[in-house]
């Protein structure tokens, strides 16, 4: 006997019973995005790998560890399945001269790959939803693109998530940080882990969201970055608290915070539960000023943001917000000769007018097709045998109140059908 062929660990299927809480999830999403004026973009799945390596930065745990890359040797290339989707993005918008004509503002959606330990919210295959904001150099529209995630959690009845923000600063001010924290780091290099001591010459800035306890008190003493920015850079944060501040919109300033990826600058934030245990950060994002050129465009400002989908739906539960699955208007039985091609022209006439039919497949008596026809969940069940043949007529079964069943004429069916059912349904 043949083993028996799973997925990939890590690579989720999504059942029927689970995909109409993404179905609903990427529904309210899509009409949000739309809401705020971001229109859609898609990009491939898969990209050159020296497009991650320079934007997402060599020495970060994406590049290090994370990605699927592989040799080409047909073309000679090296390609990546996307780790992450702003790269690919900014790589389409310089790729189409997309801002010859001004600012942007673009949303994506799809799947994510990278290589790590499965685990409850951390996934290798994992979808995200992002929205980024091209052209965009000002304070007023990182504000916008964090109110407008508070509007999707209430939207989602997720009440248990924070905002935590900060500012990275410019490249140049990053970098007298960078060697001031690098000196206090070694001096205290014996209370550093192994993944600290590793990252403390080529990327010293990503010690300080360590979760190791004895990392953490060496960072603690740490001096702060936020004591290195100059009048511009502390200008755009105060900009952004304002605006904040003046939506009502509650937010905690970590200054350990600066995100997983080099490109950042400028602004930084997270929306994290304490529902999720470990992977309790559901969106994160903020301002690449700096990417357009790191990949070979012309410079020019853009800030956005990433939400975990995975994540997102398992709050939807927690909350219990249930999504509404639409069941079918109707259950379509046939017995006798010719029945299933009469029932299917039937069925046919009543979709085409907008309703969800499910036209019963297969043998089977009366009985057990009106079985099925309840279990259904659908308010009537369409009955066709002789009779209704000889009569071009269909039978109308009343399934989840208490009504007569009653015949209608074929030739005006969804009128009289979408009459009957209405009558059903107030």
């Amino acid at each position: 006997m043949s083993t028996k062929i799973q997925a990939v660990r890590g690579m989720n299927d999504i059942l029927p019973d689970e995909a109409q809480w993404w179905q609903a999830y990427e529904a309210t999403v899509e009409a949000w995005l739309a809401r705020y004026g971001y229109r859609n973009i898609r990009m491939p799945l898969v990209e050159h790998t020296q497009l991650f390596r320079r934007a997402i930065g060599e020495v970060t745990d994406i590049v290090e560890k994370e990605m699927y890359s592989w040799r080409d040797e047909l073309n000679g290339e090296d390609l990546t399945l996307r780790p992450e989707a702003t790269a690919s993005l900014v790589r389409a918008a310089i790729e189409h001269n997309l801002l010859y004509d001004g600012p942007k503002r673009l949303w994506y959606s799809g799947p994510m790959y990278r290589h790590e330990r499965p685990q409850k919210g951390r996934y290798r295959q994992f979808h995200q939803y992002g929205a980024e904001a091209l052209g965009f150099p000002g304070p007023d529209v990182d504000a916008e693109l964090i109110v407008m995630c508070a509007a999707l959690w209430r939207e989602l009845g997720l009440t248990d998530v924070r905002l935590e923000i900060n500012t990275i600063g410019a490249p140049e001010e990053r970098a007298r940080y960078r060697a001031d924290l690098i000196r206090h780091l070694e001096a205290h290099q014996d209370a550093l882990d192994a993944d600290a001591k590793r990252r403390l010459h080529s990327n010293p800035l990503r010690v300080l969201d360590s979760k190791n306890a004895a990392v953490q008190a060496v960072v603690a003493s740490a001096p702060s970055l936020m004591d290195y920015l100059g009048e511009a850079s502390l200008a755009h944060f105060d900009g952004l608290r304002a605006l904040l501040d003046a939506a009502g919109q509650a937010y905690v300033i970590n200054p350990k915070l600066v995100r997983g990826l080099d490109y950042y600058n400028l602004t930084v934030f997270e929306w994290i539960s304490d529902r999720l245990g470990a992977q309790g950060t559901v969106c994160g994002g903020g301002r690449y000023d700096g990417l357009f050129a790191q990949i070979g465009g012309k410079p020019a400002p853009a800030t956005g943001f990433a939400m975990g989908s995975e994540r997102l739906i398992a709050l939807m539960h927690d909350a219990g917000r249930a999504p509404r699955a639409r069941l079918p208007d109707a259950y379509l039985v046939a017995q006798g000769e010719g029945s299933y091609a009469y029932g299917f022209r039937v069925a046919e006439a009543l979709r085409e007018a907008g309703f969800a039919i499910v036209q019963h497949a297969g043998e089977g008596s009366f009985k057990s097709q009106m079985k099925k026809a309840d279990a259904s969940g659908a308010w009537t069940a369409l009955i066709v045998g002789d009779d209704e043949m000889r009569a071009d007529e269909i039978s109308f079964k009343p399934l989840r109140r208490e009504a007569p069943q009653v015949r209608m004429a074929r030739a005006r069916i969804a009128e009289t059908f979408a009459a009957a059912l209405a009558r059903l349904r107030d």
